[in-house]
Parts: structure tokens; C-alpha cells; sequence
């Protein structure tokens, strides 16, 4: 089983100590004059949390468009969401980190057993068919009764996983952000992408008959967080911890799973493959058997052999790049965010409408950024743009100086640039504001 989503779409704007692949820089615009670019990001970058890092720079962000998996949360939700972490800034992937838990908790109580390599036997079946259920409370009593149960909770409304875990349709949103280096939003529009009817009808496996009352209880089931507290996706997790939290929470307000608590066991991530891999030897030696994580691609892709080996289940809530769907997994990898094939259409969709001529595209060298890229580009060319007329410049995920990414894209002079990148896209906006490269708003301060 292979799997996974892709996190987002892309900024426009500007990165460093790059190497560029793609058309060879122009001679440039004139250097005294500021060029007035779109610019555009990715859910990565399409964030609130971006602020803290421009306190100097107001109004830099102003103008920049972007999408993100993202759906009109109800705003009792939200509330719910505050009440485990009333500092929230935002709710990126929260609804994702929710569902990827109560999945996760329907499945083992389908199964009747905590065993991992058991439960994941059950997950795509918690989401395909049968009645339809939207919450705990309402499909643990199915799951109980051996009742055939098709999940539809806060991110998987519109349809079930595919075959191989992941989600077969997706709601993006397009951000806007306002003069205060925030996303605005009352401009916030949503777009469905996928096929529903690419959600697996593959028959679940048959329900084991229900516990009875004296038999042995088979463990609880443990859920780990692995999520970064630390590096460079700190600044985006404080949702996806606050949804995958408030998920255990209604597990138990609505009567446990195997008739006893889950429990939640945190975790950090680091934004690092070192950092996650001891994470995750801490939560096998602690018995842990569903492990919510990694956020970024490449550090999901580099614990997938350590989980499998394991016999342990990995949801990512947020790991989007297309490469995961075809790794080895042992079928214990699903993740509930989509892959980044349905989030580079809908990028392209939003660059295509600005009817930019030129378009730089941006990223960090890592699995989601360069496979973003590459599907952004091709549906970029497939829309009716020259493939001349999309230059691709990346850097190395630890650069930290910009400005030679900066000239690059100010020599290739775009009237669109495209950021897909974490929270140095702050000091990539600012290296493009030095070189007078910006959106309106910016660079009217520049001349």
C-alpha cells in the first residue's frame, strides 16, 4: 500500500543560494526600477504564524495569493479547538490531525484489537461505505455493533481513501493576505479537487463478533504525536496537535475504544529524520501502535521503513508530496491530507487567472517542495503557458542566506513568482524586496 498527500501550493517570492533548473536567467529588468510581481505560496507558507517573523516589514506579504488543503470549518469546531490550545493562530491541518485520530480509534474498535497490523486491515473500510457518521459519538456505537460505518467527519466530507490510503477528493482554499502580513479571511475562497469516485470499493474485511464481557481486554490503544514542537514546521503544529488531542478526547467522552481510554503520548518530530526516527523508537519500546505524522514529506518518507519494520500505523496529516503513495509501507502508511497532484492543480488554477506571461517557481530541495514544483510546472504548461516561460529555482533546505536566489529571480524578471517553502519564505520575501522585487503594495515603498 503505498500512499500520501501533499501539503499545498506555492508563494511567490524568492529564495537563496540557489540552484536553478529550468530557462536561463534574462538579462533582467532595469536595476534602479522595482518589478511588481504576483506573488504566490503553498500551505506551508500561507500562514498567519509568517507575522512574527516580519514584525520589520510591514505590509510585505500584502497582495500574496496561495492555496492550502482547507475547508470551511464549522465554527463550533473551531471553539472545540480553542479549548485545547486557546493560543491557536490559525487551524492548518487541524481537521486533518482530528480525523486522522478518529479513523485510527474506528478502525481498532472495527477490528476489536489494538494490533496495528490488524487495525490497518480496517482503516480504508472506516471510510468508504456503509452508514454514513460524522463523528465519534455517532460511529463508535456502528463500529461496536459490527455495523457496516463510512466515516464523514471534518476533512473527509466529500469522499473515502483510495485503495492505497489516501484521500480520493480534497477542499482547497485560496488565501489572501492583507496589509498586516495576515491572511485575510474575508477573501478566502474553496474549491473541491479529486474524484470521488476514485474512493476505494474494495469490501472491508468481515467485523470479528463483539467483546464479550468477560474476555481478556486486549491493550489500549496508544496514539503517538509526532508532530514538531521543534525546527522549521514549529511555527505550523500547534493546530494539528490541538486537533489530534480534542480526537482522543471525543474517543473517550463517547466511551473509550475497546472499552477503555486511548492514550495520547506526545511526540516531537524536530522537522528532522534524526529527531523523528528517536521519536519513534520511544513511542515502539513504549507500545505505541498509531503514530500521527510526520508533517513534512521527507520526514514521513524517511520513518515509513523504521514504522513498517515495526508493524506500527503512521497518519500523516499533512505530508503531501506524491512520492508517498508509491513507497513500501507494508500497508501501515495512509495520511488523510491530499497529495500534492490535487493541490498543483489548484495552484495553477489561481496562478492562471492573474495571467501572468513569465513565472518563476521557488522551492526548498527537499520531497515536497521539488515534487510540487515539478506537478506545478506541468499543469502551468498544460493550462497553455510556455515551457520557456517557467523558470525553476531551488535551495538547499539549510540555506539561510536568500540574495543570490533573489537576483536570480529579479535577472529572470517574472510578473509571477511562486515560494514553495516553510518559514524561511519570510526571509525569501525580504531578499526579494532588497533585489525591488514585489507585489504592488510591496514595492510601492521601494521606489
Amino acid at each position: 500500500m503505498g500512499r500520501k498527500t501533499s501539503m499545498v501550493a506555492a508563494m511567490v517570492g524568492v529564495a537563496a543560494v540557489a540552484t536553478g533548473c529550468g530557462s536561463t536567467p534574462s538579462s533582467g529588468a532595469d536595476p534602479g526600477k522595482p518589478i511588481v510581481v504576483h506573488l504566490y505560496g503553498s500551505d506551508a507558507n500561507m500562514s498567519n504564524s509568517l507575522k512574527d517573523k516580519l514584525t520589520d516589514a510591514p505590509a510585505l506579504l500584502s497582495g500574496m495569493t496561495g492555496t492550502a488543503p482547507l475547508l470551511a470549518l464549522p465554527q463550533s469546531f473551531k471553539d472545540r479547538l480553542r479549548t485545547v490550545d486557546p493560543t491557536l493562530a490559525d487551524y492548518g491541518y487541524a481537521a486533518e490531525a482530528y480525523d486522522a485520530v478518529l479513523i485510527a480509534g474506528l478502525a481498532a474498535e472495527s477490528a476489536r484489537t489494538s494490533d496495528a497490523t490488524t487495525v490497518a486491515k480496517f482503516m480504508v473500510g472506516a471510510t468508504t461505505s456503509g452508514t454514513i457518521c460524522d463523528s465519534a459519538a455517532t460511529c463508535l456505537p456502528l463500529a461496536r455493533n459490527g455495523k457496516d460505518f463510512a466515516y464523514r467527519g471534518v476533512s473527509m466530507r466529500r469522499s473515502g481513501f483510495t485503495d492505497n490510503g489516501e484521500p480520493s477528493s480534497a477542499s482547497y482554499g485560496t488565501l489572501h493576505f492583507g496589509r498586516d502580513n495576515t491572511v485575510n479571511d474575508n477573501l478566502t475562497e474553496y474549491v473541491g479537487a479529486g474524484d470521488e469516485s476514485l474512493a476505494s470499493s474494495t469490501p472491508a474485511p468481515a467485523f470479528p463478533p463483539p467483546l464479550k464481557g468477560g474476555s481478556k481486554k486486549p491493550p489500549a490503544l496508544k496514539v503517538g504525536g509526532l508532530m514538531p514542537h521543534t525546527g522549521r514546521l514549529a511555527f505550523r503544529s500547534a493546530p494539528r496537535f490541538a486537533g489530534a488531542r480534542l480526537a482522543v478526547q471525543d474517543l473517550n467522552a463517547a466511551g473509550g475504544v475497546l472499552d477503555q481510554p486511548v492514550e495520547w503520548v506526545d511526540g516531537d518530530d524536530g522537522t528532522d529524520a534524526a529527531v523523528a526516527a528517536a521519536t519513534v523508537d520511544r513511542f515502539i519500546g513504549l507500545g505505541v501502535q498509531v503514530i500521527i505524522g510526520a508533517s513534512s514529506s521527507s520526514v514521513t518518507k524517511s520513518v515509513i521503513p523504521k514504522i513498517a519494520a515495526a508493524g506500527r500505523i503512521l497518519v500523516s496529516p499533512s505530508s503531501t508530496s506524491d512520492e508517498l503513495s508509491t513507497v513500501a509501507d507494508n500497508g501501515l502508511f495512509f495520511r488523510t491530507a491530499p497529495p500534492d497532484t490535487l493541490q498543483a492543480r489548484a495552484l495553477a488554477d489561481v496562478i492562471m487567472r492573474d495571467g501572468p506571461r513569465k513565472v518563476t517557481i521557488v522551492a526548498r530541495e527537499d520531497a515536497y517542495g521539488l515534487g510540487l514544483q515539478k506537478n506545478v510546472k506541468a499543469d502551468l504548461v498544460a493550462s497553455g503557458m510556455p515551457d520557456t516561460a517557467v523558470s525553476l529555482v531551488s535551495y538547499p533546505t539549510s540555506a539561510e542566506d536568500f540574495g543570490g536566489i533573489a537576483a536570480r529571480v529579479r535577472a529572470d524578471a517574472p510578473d509571477g513568482v511562486l515560494i514553495l517553502g516553510y518559514d524561511e519564505t519570510a526571509a525569501i520575501v525580504k531578499a526579494l524586496a532588497a533585489q525591488k522585487v514585489g507585489t504592488s503594495e510591496a514595492t510601492a515603498t521601494m521606489r
